[in-house]
Order: C-alpha cells, then structure tokens, then sequence
C-alpha cells in the first residue's frame, strides 16, 4: 500500500462527512473528477439531481486563501471560473460549482475544431489582462528572483536527477547567464495578471461562456506573453508554428485595440514570446521531471520530449542563445533518450 493511502482516505472521508453533516446535502455520492500536479484533490459530488466540485486541499501543504481570493478577483473581471459555495479554510475543504468534465485538450483529441476554442481562450485572457490590472497589483510580483528560481529547476531536477549529469561549474554559469537574460526579456513587457497555467487541461469547453478556468491560484503579476505561452506553446498539444505565430499576432493586435501598452513592434513581440516560453519551458522540464522523481507522479514523464523541442526550437532560432544552444545539444540532448527510457521502465 503507498505510504499516502491511509490519509488520503482519511482526508476523503472528513470531506463526505463535511457535505452530509455540516453541510446537510442529501444522497450524497462522491467520485474522483481530477488530480493535479500539487497536493489538490478534485471529487465530484453529486446530490440529487445537482452535481458539484469539492476540493481537498490539506492545510498542512496547500492553502484554500489564494484559490478564492483569485477565484472571486477573475469573476469580478466576467470571465467563467468556478462559484465558490462553502469553504472551511481551516480544514482544506471548499464546495463550488461544476464546469463539466471535458478540458480543452479532450475535446480537441477528440477532433474538435481548434479556432473558436482558442478564440474563445484569447479573448478571455484579453478580458482578464486589460481589466485585471488592479488584481495584478495585489498579486505576487513574477519578479527576477522568481523566475530565476524556476529555471534553477532544469538543472537541479532536469540535469542532475532525470539524466543523471549535473551540470559543471562553467555550464552552471551559463544555465545563470541565460536565466538572467530571460528574465530581464520578460520585466521588458507590460506586468499584467499573469493566470500561470492557462492551458488546454485548465480550460474547460463550456455551452456558455466558454472557457471555463481552472488552476488559476498560483496567479501573479508578470509578464504579458506567460499566459500566451501556456496557451500557444502548450506542453500537451503542439500546434505549427506558422499557426502559432498567426494567433500571437492576432492577440497582439486585439490587445493594442483594447488599450493595452505594448512598446515594440511586431518582431518585438514574437521574442518576447519566444524568451518566456524558454523559461518557462526550462522550469516546467525540471518539475516535471521532480513530479516523477519526488512525487512518484509519473505521467509527466511522457511530456518531456515535447517540453525538450519547443526548447530547441528557440534556442536554435535565436543567435544570443547559441552558446546554450550548443550545450543542449551536446550534453543533453545525446542522453535524453535514454534517461527516459530509464525512467519509464522503472
């Protein structure tokens, strides 16, 4: 039996006895709906002929507070999240509505036309960054130590853990050098409300009001192009790039009509994009790689090659990042296949 089963049923039945006990539903029937990558724990509740969502957060590693207090900001804005019902912050449990079950990346797996999708998504995150700004402002600030602590992920997790080569002293500095310029790329762009993973499984196809938001709690105010990042550059789906580059300009054009300031032109832009999505795709190979690694969370394993060449794919565009180009190419890229099959046969 793994060593979380004991409490993980304790902790579910606490939240059966808060939604028939405290909270006086009645033919109450409790299902799985989702787990994410943290600590969370997603249920389906179904009471009569209404269906809900409960969260199991345990208050020892996750706190409810930024989840609402985000939740109530993005609603104020008139964009889908889930209502928030009940709470008991003190015990980890929150009672909201159901925004269904079929996620962006289902319905488009399944054959689903990608265009209004994904206007509907852009135009939702346009509503939330030109009139998020007074959220943003009491959010965390995405700020240069931050960043740079992400991307120290890719080679502590990454390098070191998953392919078994922790990078030399000069490598380091190198890792430190790039980190540094992407950083200062992203505190170049407007600092909006920053979602943080606004992607096809945090995104949910709704009959109205589409897209319904999910996983928006780790939001903070950083730069315009992160959330287009996790959009357009999804770690999940891979679209052309000659139609990524159509949507970029799209929204940027979208968001210049709708008073956002964006210094720059076009080919400005399409850096700025390309930068962010580096770091965030250096930061996301290191947690996916300590999701398996510290977590035992394995599936996010299988995403890693396409993490790895959108990687590539920008480093090898650009000339002021060849240098670090090279050294993925030579001292990465040659043992990724291997440290994969590893770990999967594990």
């Amino acid at each position: 039996m793994p060593p979380d089963t004991a409490p993980a049923d304790a902790r579910l039945s606490l939240l059966t006895r808060w939604l028939v006990h405290d909270l006086g539903l009645a033919d109450v029937a409790v299902a799985p709906a989702s787990a994410d990558a943290s600590f969370r724990r997603y249920f389906r509740v179904r009471s009569g002929a209404q269906t809900l969502i409960a969260m199991d957060a345990p208050p020892e590693r996750e706190s409810l507070g930024p989840f609402v207090e985000v939740a109530r900001a993005l609603a104020t804005l008139g964009v889908t999240v889930p209502q928030i019902l009940e709470e008991d912050r003190a015990r980890g449990l929150l009672l909201m509505s159901d925004l269904g079950d079929t996620h962006y990346l289902a319905a488009l797996k399944a054959g689903a036309d990608p265009a209004p999708l994904y206007r509907d998504a852009a135009a939702a995150l346009l509503v939330i960054q030109a009139r998020g700004l007074e959220a943003a402002a009491v959010r965390p600030a995405y700020d240069r130590a931050a960043l740079d602590r992400e991307v120290q992920l890719f080679p502590e997790w990454f390098l070191a853990r998953h392919l078994g080569a922790a990078p030399a002293p000069a490598e380091q500095a190198l890792i430190d050098r790039t980190s540094r310029a992407l950083a200062a790329s992203a505190h170049e762009q407007p600092q909006v409300f920053v979602h943080r993973d606004y992607h096809s499984r945090n995104l949910m196809v709704l009959d109205a009001g589409n897209p319904g938001i999910l996983d928006f709690q780790d939001a903070m105010r950083g730069a315009l192009t992160y959330d287009l990042v996790s959009l357009y550059k999804d770690c999940y789906i891979v679209w052309p790039r000659a139609r990524v580059l159509d949507w970029v300009a799209d929204y940027r054009r979208r968001a210049l009509a709708a008073g956002l300031a964006i210094p720059g032109d076009a080919a400005d832009f399409v850096r700025w994009f390309d930068w962010m999505g580096l770091q965030r795709h250096l930061k996301v190979l290191g947690i996916f790689a300590r999701l398996w690694y510290r977590d035992g969370k394995r599936g996010y394993l299988h995403d890693l090659p396409t993490v790895l060449a959108y990687v590539l794919e920008t480093t090898g565009a650009y000339g002021e990042l060849a240098e670090f180009d090279a050294f993925l190419r030579q001292a990465v890229v040659p043992g990724f296949a291997a440290a994969q099959a590893r770990a999967l046969d594990t």
